[in-house]
């Protein structure tokens, strides 16, 4: 490859867990042409910051598709990013978003997503956002589904969508669905490669072996790293104490940090240090490369922090004083040497995050037009009530009074079941919760 094609496929699959079919990738960049990527995501549950994970990689790809100078960014060969809001594949994942709450959390999606690039510098003209439904409610791509449904195993669909996919004792046809239209979807949207995280491999394998039976090409497939929840877990819209929502005021993201999942000296499934890695680091070098100097870095890097930092803990000096770090690694050791307490790293964090929210925070505040989408996509748990049932042998709770003129005492109205307060979800979650309980 000639040495520009080079340094454009090691941009754009720098940090990720897994890629696979690279030569396809290759091939497209010393042909000349500027790749496609598509990216989907389903308007499901509210979006947390663990998008921050993908949406830093797409302007890794976006990067990839311009010529760098310092300072500013001149525009060559541009990388079509194709993000799909997944509207139809939201409804036909078991049902965790009615379809009449899908059109207005896209709208929601759209909104945050735009806030987000723009946040971390990615010019947003450069990124199509297509629906799902605009294309996957046509004639050709239903034909192709039915071809496909009569190509694929029960147990294959099944398999593919065992990460992703919301799994029950019975699924629903619904869900068996979803891997074959997300496989459907490269061919629609004409991309050379698609990308997700790494829960994602067995749809992407799956697309790379059905495709073709259908006479269409294979496309390669990038996978970042899944970053783990708060609670040491996978973070989850639909697990309130595993995330970090985009609009938790400073106060809410503090606490969250502060009752994460860090045990001294303990690394691994260690969600806080991963952010760090996954996100922090990589704004501050996103911010460097676009000449923004170390002194405007804070609070994610300390003012007077040597060359080279891209994460400082701030320490009073009885305690070390501030600690610099140049990369994940470094940090990563001085804390499995319980060089670093995790009291310091939740204080760091925690203090970081609120200030990459806060752009978002007051884009979200100076847009009526989000703000009003935001509650219809999002309303609040409505609380069944439920009356008290009549103990047995006194059907007629009032008492009898001697005198026809006497009040009736009225019965007091029942208050919210636990079902309905105990979840912390939305409401089409909750009910999913409660179903599989059942």
């Amino acid at each position: 490859m000639a040495a520009s094609s080079e340094s454009r496929f090691e941009l754009i699959t720098r940090n990720l867990q897994e890629v696979l079919g690279g030569d396809i990738l290759k091939s497209v960049l010393n042909e000349g042409r500027s790749p496609k990527c598509y990216w989907g995501t389903a308007p499901t549950g509210r979006p947390h910051i663990g998008y921050f994970v993908p949406l830093m990689k797409i302007a890794d790809f976006l990067e990839a598709g311009v010529e760098v100078f310092i300072g500013r960014f001149s525009a060559t060969l541009e990388v079509l990013m194709r993000v799909c809001r997944s509207d139809v594949h939201a409804f036909l994942d078991n049902l965790k978003a009615p379809l009449e709450l899908v059109a207005h959390r896209v709208s929601y999606y759209s909104n945050l997503l735009k806030a987000v690039f723009e946040s971390l510098g990615v010019p947003v003209d450069r990124l199509k956002f297509v629906v799902g439904s605009s294309y996957q409610l046509t004639k050709e791509y239903n034909m192709d589904n039915y071809r496909l449904c009569a190509t694929v195993t029960e147990h294959d669909a099944k398999k593919a969508g065992a990460e992703v996919v919301k799994q029950v004792a019975s699924p629903l046809l619904s869900g068996l669905l979803y891997p074959g239209l997300q496989a459907l979807d490269e061919q629609y949207l004409d991309c050379d490669f698609q990308f997700g995280g790494a829960d994602q491999r067995k749809i992407f394998t799956f697309a790379e072996l059905y495709l073709p039976k259908l006479g269409y090409r294979k496309r390669a497939h990038l996978m970042n790293t899944m970053v783990p929840g708060l609670t040491g877990g996978k973070m989850s819209s639909s697990e309130a104490n595993s995330k970090i929502d985009f609009l938790d005021p400073p106060a809410a993201v503090k606490k969250k940090v502060k009752a994460a999942f860090c045990e001294e000296g303990i690394v691994e499934n260690n969600g806080v240090l991963a952010f760090v890695r996954a996100v922090l680091m990589r704004i501050v070098e996103g911010r460097l490369a676009r000449g923004i100097p170390l002194s405007q870095m804070q609070p994610l890097v300390a003012t007077d922090a040597p060359e080279g930092t891209l994460f400082t803990i701030s320490r009073k000096p009885d305690y070390g004083g501030p600690a610099h770090f140049a990369n994940a690694d470094d940090l990563e050791k001085a804390y499995a040497a319980k060089e670093i307490h995790p009291g310091d790293l939740k204080a760091a964090v925690a203090e970081s995050v609120a200030s990459i929210l806060e752009p978002i925070q007051k884009a979200f505040e100076a847009s009526e037009e989000w703000k009003e989408v935001e509650k219809l996509a999002y309303p609040p748990p409505v609380a069944e009530v439920k009356k008290k049932k009549a103990r047995k042998g006194k059907k007629d709770a009032q008492p009898v009074a001697t005198d026809p003129n006497a009040p009736k005492t009225e019965l007091p109205e029942a208050g919210p079941t636990p079902e309905s307060t105990a979840t912390g979800l939305e409401p089409d979650e909750a009910k999913s919760v409660q179903t599989e309980q059942k």
